[in-house]
């Protein structure tokens, strides 16, 4: 081979391999774009049937409207107030981004126990959920069972709760239509589902971190541990999900929009319908906790809430532990300004695609 065929094909080969780097390199910035795509943070607020405020459909990426429940028979929905769905949904044409979901379940909401343990019922409920996202144009299904093997909410219980919400997640999976969107809103406790055995069915998981202590002794919804944290935190409500099988990316932290305390003492009372504390009690921050909360002349817990503040270290949190993203309840709860769901959308989805 002549020297100048050498210095030719030399050529060609940094020429191939330069184009090979190249696009290696678009390869890389295309997976890394669509993983960013695929793990895009969220803020779901939970809209109540019972409330008539429109939501601002900017502020959140998903909606979950509450609630629909198990009828009657076993087998089937029933929808909370289906006009205020059908309005809820209307949303969607502001902001084509905006997700809608029926949850199902919430606070002595029952039969799901019944329900469940049925193959035939789990079928037609999985059935009838697919025919209610298609006949209300939903984006999907949230489960808010509240919750297996429990009775604490007044409804019915079996120990087979737990395997038998295995198996109507995945005849949900099944029967709800490609693209739609099935997930779960969890008590901040593991022990009522088997998360590994249900995670590959669910898009997300909202955990409830709050209502987590008694209220008249503690901060129901405290970020750390403290004097004022009680039975649980919501720092150990994700670690716990997480050991329990939740991935990150699948892992949605929930924040409380309201307060919770001694309603019948006066000067909670007095706080709540004014704003202003009679003489003696104080609203203290726990520096521990990062959290508000008051106490009365004698130094004693009262009252836990949060405010921007409280706010903004959950979701600098969520941001810090790279979870999901957040969800509160619930829309009608926040401040006359909306302080507070304008503080999770600035710093959870700010400057975001």
């Amino acid at each position: 081979m002549t020297m100048k065929k050498t210095v030719h094909a030399k050529r060609l080969i940094r020429i191939l391999a330069y184009r090979i780097l190249l696009l290696s390199m678009l390869g890389l910035i295309c997976t890394t774009k669509s993983l960013a795509q695929k793990t895009q943070r969220l803020i779901v607020a939970y809209v109540t049937s019972w409330t008539d405020e429109e939501p601002d459909p900017f502020v959140m990426s998903h909606i979950n409207y509450a609630f629909g429940h198990v009828n009657e028979s076993f087998n089937g929905v029933i929808i909370d107030n289906p006009e205020r769905l059908k309005m809820i949904v209307s949303l969607k044409e502001k902001n084509p981004k905006l997700k809608v979901l029926l949850s199902i379940g919430g606070w002595g909401s029952g039969r799901f126990s019944e329900m469940a343990s049925q193959k035939a019922n789990r079928e037609s409920f999985a059935n009838e959920c697919k025919n209610v996202v298609e006949a209300y144009g939903l984006d999907g299904i949230d489960i808010d069972w509240e919750y297996p093997t429990q009775s604490t909410a007044g409804i019915s219980s079996s120990p087979d709760d737990t395997a038998n919400f295995t198996l109507l997640m995945h005849d949900l999976r099944k029967a709800l239509p490609k693209g739609r969107l099935l997930t779960a809103a969890t008590a901040s406790e593991t022990q009522y589902i088997d998360f590994k055995d249900i995670i590959d069915c669910l898009d997300f998981v909202n955990v409830m971190a709050y209502d987590m202590s008694d209220p008249l002794k503690a901060h129901h919804a405290a970020l750390y541990l403290s004097e004022i944290s009680g039975d649980c935190t919501s720092s150990e409500a994700v670690e716990a999900h997480l050991k329990a099988g939740v991935p990150k990316e699948k892992l949605v932290m929930g924040v409380p929009f309201y307060g919770k305390g001694d309603r019948e003492d006066a000067g909670v009372k007095a706080f709540l319908e004014t704003g202003v504390l009679p003489e003696g009690y104080q609203r203290l921050w726990s520096e521990e906790s990062q959290v508000p909360y008051i106490v009365n002349a004698e130094g004693k817990f009262v009252w836990g809430d949060e405010n921007v503040k409280s706010l903004t270290a959950k979701c600098q949190y969520i941001i810090e532990q790279k979870l999901r993203g957040g969800m509160y309840w619930d829309y009608a709860s926040d401040s006359p300004q909306h302080e507070f769901s304008q503080t999770l959308y600035r710093l959870l989805m700010g400057n975001r695609e």
